[in-house]
């Protein structure tokens, strides 16, 4: 299971750390591509498989699922962890996510999601002040 937080720096050339508690279980190349909230998701290439699984069953004749698919694809790609625990995340990503300096990557169970530090903190703490009500709703997923 990936879990916690980490703060890293990503350099100019788009070399990012994975922390060493990660990369074990991520694998050496492991696939990282756009994810919500502004931020990226990092798959282990078992979860990506599973994950490719779902997205093939997407209904083609939905609009909602060909954009959500072709966006989600379009900007995926496959990282492999460098001698200094590094992976390097293009451009295209990078700018996704507003990575210039200083990221968080947190471990989300089954993938990791490498954020801007600001915007983290920004969500971190919208989150922390809602999080009673947030674990409200939760019920309704069985929680």
């Amino acid at each position: 299971m990936l879990m916690g937080e980490f703060q890293h720096s990503i350099d100019t050339k788009g070399r990012l750390i994975v922390p060493s508690k990660l990369r074990e279980q991520l694998g050496e190349k492991f696939v990282v591509t756009r994810g919500l909230d502004g931020c990226l998701f990092g798959y282990p290439q078992t979860e990506w498989e599973k994950l490719e699984e779902k997205l093939d069953q997407m209904p083609l004749a939905k609009k909602d699922a060909r954009s959500f698919v072709r966006f989600f694809y379009s900007a995926a790609t496959e990282c492999e962890i460098d001698k200094q625990g590094r992976i390097n995340i293009p451009n295209t990503l990078r700018k996704h996510a507003s990575l210039e300096k200083n990221c968080v990557i947190i471990g989300v169970s089954t993938r990791i999601e490498i954020w801007d530090e600001q915007r983290w903190n920004d969500f971190s703490e919208e989150t922390e002040e809602n999080f009673d009500d947030i674990a409200e709703t939760m019920i309704d997923f069985g929680l």
